[in-house]
């Protein structure tokens, strides 16, 4: 099978599926430089992005923060942000990383592409692209990074590809008498 999709419902004690993210919580942010550029809605941050958006991290190399352009409360309502290079995303009891993600504040969904890995207790999967669903919880992870490709286009224009267009991992068992 060229492509292989694997949905995970990855329950760490199968306490429940995790609750529901806050995606209108404030985004705090750190970064060794960022570029303001007004005109076009957006920041670009670079050299040890650090963003926190409640219980979620997000770390990489380079992220550009897009916004609609109106203003409530004094902050600028940010609708997307891409980043790139290393980037790793952290939830109370997951952590994913690649090489490249997108996280859409409208729809609720962090895409992440290139080398993906998603962790969470001993259970590790590895495959092309991940799409994290913020409303329930769920992950999907592709072997392809693109449906019916091995490759895809990722922010920045560079090209990622699944060595094997499958998705691997290994799945912990618990201690049996």
């Amino acid at each position: 099978m060229k492509r292989a999709s694997l949905l995970l419902l990855l329950l760490a004690t199968g306490a429940g599926a995790q609750t529901r993210h806050n995606s209108a919580a404030p985004i705090d942010f750190g970064a060794d430089t960022i570029e303001l550029q007004d005109r076009a809605n957006r920041a670009v941050l670079s050299g040890n992005v650090a963003v926190r958006q409640a219980e979620m991290s997000l770390n990489a190399a380079r992220m550009t923060v897009s916004y609609t352009g109106q203003v409530v409360g004094g902050s600028p309502q940010v609708s997307r942000l891409d980043a790139a290079g290393s980037v790793i995303v952290r939830r109370p009891d997951q952590t994913a990383r690649s090489q490249y993600a997108v996280y859409d504040l409208n729809r609720r969904v962090i895409t992440m592409v290139g080398g993906v890995t998603l962790t969470q207790a001993g259970n590790t999967v590895n495959g092309g692209r991940l799409t994290i669903n913020l409303d329930n919880g769920k992950a999907v992870i592709d072997g392809s990074s693109v449906r019916g490709g091995g490759s895809a286009t990722a922010p920045g224009g560079a090209v990622t590809t699944a060595p094997s267009g499958r998705v691997t991992g290994t799945f912990s068992v618990p201690k049996r008498n």
